[in-house]
């Protein structure tokens, strides 16, 4: 199973970015976002941002990973 993640994006230096989220940052490609500035947010896979999102979706898409990551948190503790 594949899993995209948002990010917002903290800094730009040619095709290479920093994203953030949560205080976590992490290096991404832009290749395929030529026009994505700082403060705007990503959706991320393999370390390519792959969409531009708008912070409401972004934050909607993060809710529902966390969701997930709940709901299976929950899962493997009862299973242990």
């Amino acid at each position: 199973m594949c899993l995209a993640v948002p990010l917002k994006i903290v800094s730009i230096e040619g095709k290479n970015a920093q994203g953030e989220i949560d205080g976590i940052k992490r290096k991404i490609r832009i290749d395929f976002l030529p026009r994505i500035s700082i403060g705007e947010y990503v959706l991320v896979h393999a370390g390519f941002a792959i969409e531009k999102l708008t912070a409401k979706a972004a934050e909607d898409n993060l809710k529902a990973i966390r969701e997930v990551e709940d709901a299976l948190s929950g899962y493997v503790q009862r299973k242990a």
